[in-house]
């Protein structure tokens, strides 16, 4: 009965709809008629509708079933009880010490060193290095390591990328590292926490292929030496410890360098990424050590730090559409808000749509990556997705700023340049 009530009621829906869009209710006067119809048809099959929900609901008052959280196949959002924890301490530290430094920092071209004491404060890198070298790591995690660069980079992206340049060293040797490796560097970067690294692996050439590098490296009776230029180095003036991307035996692979006088710098500023003081550095035979073994996979090197950047992106994209929701809501044209204008918040709404785009994408290659299982097709997909929308995100958060987007007195102007890194750079970064 319920369901021939509803058939009818549908049939003679369509009836009216159609007949209202008829010129001959305008020739017989009686639109107003018919319109009046369509409304309180349109009602009552909503009531209905809803009455036989509630009768549906009623009747089957058993929970729906779900998979265990264990057996699904799906990667779980749900954050455990030490992510949650650190989720909530890091971004009250972007908030509260990154972000007021960022814009000097951008302004000066200089990372603040005072952000170095409060980061060791933190504790930052002890969540790299695993337990037996003294971190509080019992196994390396890439999803927390996606959720630190997400939340840290709220406070600023290019600060963001300094910070995580030594975490990120430490997560590559201690993934890819021989057990010397491990036992040389982890233990050093435990009991001195003033060492500094980087991975160099951008190279100056139109259209830079990570897979084909002008840098070589060449093997000798005593380790290997490495001839080529790298720029756009995060901190690389600084760095005590360096691994550096080289081609080798016709392959591309990775190589620990310390620093000496081999190595020739040069400050390397750049469009974005200003108080990451980039620079060049050129290896004259420096001497190197190989990172890992032949088992090497040097396009998962690349994946991981792909993620770290797509991650970072993630968060400043958060950053810029809390500022616009703010500015849009206390700016006032005509009399009252611009977020009360369509065109403003359209472009609000589609920032909040292709930001948790982003995060999906990333979230669930970290996740491949940590269960193991291959994730180089969703790290590649996250890297197009977030280097298009996370600069569209950038371009669109000036724009809704107007001609004050333009100007150094809101971050916006910062945080659109910084994002355009996020298509640029190839690892730099790992996870």
């Amino acid at each position: 009965m319920s369901d021939m009530m509803n058939k009818a009621q549908g049939y003679g829906l369509a009836l009216l709809t159609k007949l209202a869009s008829s010129d001959v209710l305008d020739q017989l006067n009686i639109r107003k008629l018919v319109e009046r119809s369509l409304y309180h048809g349109s009602k009552t099959g909503f009531s209905t509708l809803s009455k036989t929900q509630k009768a549906f609901k009623s009747s089957n008052p058993q929970p729906k079933q779900r998979l265990n959280p264990q057996n699904k196949n799906l990667f779980d959002l749900g954050l455990n009880e030490e992510q949650a924890m650190l989720h909530e301490a890091l971004q009250s530290f972007a908030s509260e010490v990154i972000y007021p430094l960022a814009a000097h920092a951008d302004h000066d071209a200089k990372f603040p060193p005072e952000l170095f004491e409060q980061v060791q404060e933190l504790a930052l890198n002890f969540y790299a290095l695993p337990e037996q070298y003294g971190g509080v790591a019992a196994e390396q995690s890439v999803v927390s390591n996606v959720l630190i660069a997400e939340d840290l980079a709220r406070g600023d992206y290019a600060l963001t990328a300094g910070l995580l340049s030594t975490f990120s060293v430490i997560n590559a040797i201690t993934r890819w590292g021989s057990q010397e490796m491990q036992s040389r560097y982890l233990a050093a970067f435990a009991e001195d926490a003033d060492i500094q690294a980087s991975i160099a692996s951008q190279e100056n050439t139109p259209a830079f292929n990570p897979l084909k590098l002008k840098t070589k490296a060449e093997k000798l009776d005593h380790g290997y030496q490495i001839t080529g230029e790298k720029t756009l180095v995060v901190l690389g003036e600084q760095a005590d410890i360096l691994l550096v991307t080289a081609e080798y035996n016709g392959k591309p692979d990775v190589f620990i360098i310390e620093w000496d006088d081999s190595i020739a710098v040069k400050s390397t500023p750049a469009m974005g990424l200003k108080a990451t003081e980039t620079a060049t550095l050129r290896f004259m035979q420096t001497p190197a050590r190989r990172l890992g073994d032949d088992d090497f996979n040097y396009s998962e090197f690349l994946d991981y730090g792909h993620l770290m950047w797509c991650a970072m992106a993630v968060g400043t994209c958060e950053a810029v559409k809390a500022y616009c929701i703010n500015y849009a809501n206390e700016r006032t044209a005509f009399g009252e808000p611009i977020s009360h204008r369509q065109s403003v918040a359209f472009m609000i709404a589609d920032m909040a749509i292709e930001i948790d785009a982003m995060r999906m994408l990333v979230w669930n290659a970290a996740s491949l990556a940590e269960a193991g299982k291959p994730f180089h097709r969703e790290a590649y997909l996250a890297r197009l997705l977030c280097a298009e929308k996370s600069m569209k995100i950038g371009t669109d958060g000036v724009q809704i700023l107007g001609g004050h987007g333009f100007t150094k007195e809101h971050p916006v102007e910062r945080w659109y340049r910084d994002l355009r890194a996020t298509a640029i750079m190839q690892s730099g970064l790992h996870a």
